[in-house]
């Protein structure tokens, strides 16, 4: 059971390392829209579905964060700093990037212990969670909310992105 739980933890890091690479390409694919369209590019940068939503840097900076966080209190590894800047297209590229670097180092070692990792942060007062359940219900929930919404950003912008965009690359077999 224990070996089970530290895998998962490693394969789900290693799915979300593949998910913000995904983020990285419709980032990319939305600056090329926007050459063709002959408009700014970072104009896409504050552009959001709903006046009270995070907009498109807020949702790529916040699924990095969740990414790079969550790994971080689940392994007690320290996590790049990241101070929240990014105004352009290419800023947010970079950011992408340098977190999947980071999760990139990571090894399923890394997480041993990390189910029974008492798990606190300054926004909750004080309270905690178990390493489980911080895992299950906050980070995998709040990173997969993130990243959906960046692409429903730049799809309802008419950038042209799809499913397959957004899975990437799946490990099929032939029989």
């Amino acid at each position: 059971m224990r070996a089970t739980l530290v895998l998962m933890y490693f394969e789900t890091i290693s799915q979300m390392k593949k998910m913000l690479g995904q983020l990285d390409k419709w980032l990319e694919t939305a600056g090329e829209y926007a050459k063709t369209k002959s408009f700014d590019p970072n104009v896409l940068v504050t552009s959001r579905l709903s006046p009270d939503q995070f907009a498109l840097a807020r949702q790529v900076q916040t699924a990095c964060d969740t990414a790079k966080l969550g790994s971080s209190r689940l392994t007690g590894k320290e996590a790049p700093s990241h101070p929240d800047t990014e105004q352009t297209l290419d800023e947010l590229r970079a950011r992408v990037r340098s977190v999947i670097a980071y999760l990139g180092d990571f090894t399923a070692k890394d997480f041993e212990g990390a189910a029974a990792r008492s798990i606190t942060q300054p926004r909750w007062e004080g309270k905690t969670m178990t390493g489980a359940d911080y895992f299950r219900e906050h980070v995998v929930p709040n990173f997969y909310f993130h990243v959906t919404h960046t692409y429903a950003i730049l799809r309802h912008n008419g950038v042209s992105i799809g499913k397959r965009d957004y899975l990437g690359t799946l490990t099929q077999r032939l029989p």
